[in-house]
């Protein structure tokens, strides 16, 4: 099975940080976390990503103009808000976005 590529956006760096290894310990995903929209748009212009997460600090107005600026770039690639929890709810939240 090919590794899932995930970015991850959120505000906090410290926050970021930990979800980065979160999202890299698996062996079937790839975790790519950033904290500004303009690194998000890097990222996404490179990269084809499986699942976008908003994470900690990205207000509703904010992610909702975000995820128009990627889907604009990559239709269809599902973005959900990740409220934290730990390893366990991270990949239900994962699981449960690409069953869709």
């Amino acid at each position: 099975m090919q590794a899932l590529n995930i970015l991850a956006i959120g505000r906090n760096p410290e926050i970021m940080a930990v979800i980065n290894r979160l999202l890299n310990t698996p062996e079937n995903r790839t975790g790519v976390t950033v904290t500004t929209d303009e690194e998000a748009l890097a990222a996404f212009q490179k990269t084809a990503f499986d699942l976008v997460l908003l994470c900690a600090g990205i207000s509703e107005q904010e992610g909702a103009a975000l995820s128009a600026k990627l889907l604009q770039l990559q239709p269809g690639v599902p973005v959900i808000r990740h409220y934290g929890g730990g390893s366990g709810l991270l990949d239900n939240e994962i699981r449960a976005a690409l069953a869709k």
